[in-house]
């Protein structure tokens, strides 16, 4: 199993959620956040121009089975990409075990509810 950890911009956040529902992920934890990095925004307001170096995006958090990584990363790579500096970054790391509460299943079977999925 695989955690992916997705920085995307907030503009690009709608898009990124319906790839993901396209490959079959259909559930995912997502936050905002503010960055701070060499990349700056600038803002129009009222005709005027600010320069943010404080970044907003969306994180998003999803454990997959280890067969589901690539076409989850492609999909959000493929959705969140504009090709300008500051499209975000996606980290991924191993998950050790994956516990369901409710039934108490453990592993790859406690991340999908095997009834209404094949991921």
């Amino acid at each position: 199993m695989k955690k992916i950890e997705a920085i995307v911009r907030r503009s690009k956040f709608e898009d990124v959620k319906k790839a993901l529902y396209e490959v079959g992920i259909d559930w995912f934890s997502y936050w905002d956040i503010t960055g701070l990095g060499k990349s700056t925004e600038d803002l129009l307001v009222r005709g005027q121009v600010f320069h943010s170096h404080y970044i907003q995006r969306h994180m998003l958090s999803i454990v997959v089975r280890d067969q589901n990584l690539e076409t989850t990363v492609q999909a959000i790579m493929k959705a969140a990409r504009t090709g300008e500096m500051g499209d975000g970054k996606i980290f991924v790391s191993d998950i050790q075990d994956t516990y369901r509460i409710r039934t108490g299943e453990t592993g790859p079977e406690a991340l999908y509810n095997p009834e209404t999925t094949e991921n």
